[in-house]
C-alpha cells in the first residue's frame, strides 16, 4: 500500500506540475486533474498484491466444492447425449461450456469463491437434478398433458439458466474490467501529456 500511495503521489504530482506550469492550465484545473490522477493511481497501485484470500485453513473444503461442481457438469453433459430435444440439447452444452469457464476461473481466482456461492450450491445443483426429472420423463415416453406441460417448461427454462449462467461468468470479471478501464485512462493521460498522443477535439461544431 504505501508503494502505491508513493507512486499515485508522484502521478498526480505530475498531472499539476505539467498542466499549470508547462501548458498554463488555471491551477483549479490542473489540481482537479491531479486528484483524478492520483485517484486513479491508488486504484490501480494502491492494492497490496501480496494480499489474497487465505484459504490455507479451508483449501480441502475448496477442492472438495470444486470437485463436486465439476462432477455435476460432468453428469449434466452425460445426460446431455442421451436428450432428443435439439435446442434442449444445444442449451446444456452451452450451460456446460458456461459452467466450466466459471469453474475455471475459481480455480484460478479462489478470492470469488463467495461471489459464485449460490452458483456452486444451488443453481448447478438444480440444474442437474431438472434434466434428470426431465430425462426420466423422456424415457417413460409420457404424452399426458400434465407431462408434456412439464417437460415444455424445463426446455423453456433452460434457455434461461444459459443466459443467467453466461451473466455470472461475466460478473466474476466485472471488478477486473473496471480496474482495466481505469488502468488504461491513466495510460492514455500520460502519453497525452508526453506529447505521444493529441488531444481529440470534442468541439465540433454540427454539420463539420
Amino acid at each position: 500500500m504505501k508503494k502505491g500511495y508513493i507512486v499515485s503521489a508522484i502521478l498526480g504530482g505530475s498531472f499539476f506540475a505539467v498542466p499549470y506550469l508547462a501548458l498554463n492550465v488555471p491551477i483549479w484545473g490542473a489540481g482537479l486533474m491531479a486528484g483524478a490522477a492520483f485517484g486513479a493511481g491508488m486504484l490501480i497501485f494502491g492494492k497490496d498484491k501480496s494480499t489474497k484470500l487465505d484459504l490455507s485453513h479451508n483449501t480441502g473444503n475448496t477442492y472438495e466444492i470444486l470437485k463436486q461442481a465439476k462432477d455435476n457438469v460432468g453428469k449434466l453433459k452425460d445426460l446431455s447425449r442421451q436428450l432428443e430435444k435439439p435446442e434442449l440439447i444445444k442449451n446444456i452444452r452451452d450451460i456446460c461450456d458456461t459452467s466450466d469457464k466459471i469453474l475455471d476461473t475459481l480455480s484460478k481466482k479462489p478470492e470469488k469463491m463467495k461471489q459464485a456461492n449460490n452458483f456452486l450450491n444451488y443453481y448447478l445443483p438444480a440444474t442437474l437434478s431438472i434434466i434428470q426429472r426431465y430425462d426420466e420423463i423422456e424415457n417413460q415416453g409420457l404424452t399426458t398433458k400434465e407431462s408434456m406441460k412439464f417437460m415444455n417448461s424445463i426446455e423453456e427454462k433452460m434457455d434461461t439458466t444459459k443466459i443467467a449462467f453466461e451473466k455470472l461468468l461475466s460478473a466474476l470479471y466485472q471488478s477486473d474490467m473496471v480496474d482495466t478501464d481505469a488502468e488504461i485512462k491513466v495510460f492514455e493521460q500520460m502519453l497525452k501529456i508526453d506529447g505521444y498522443m493529441e488531444e481529440k477535439d470534442f468541439d465540433i461544431k454540427k454539420g463539420e
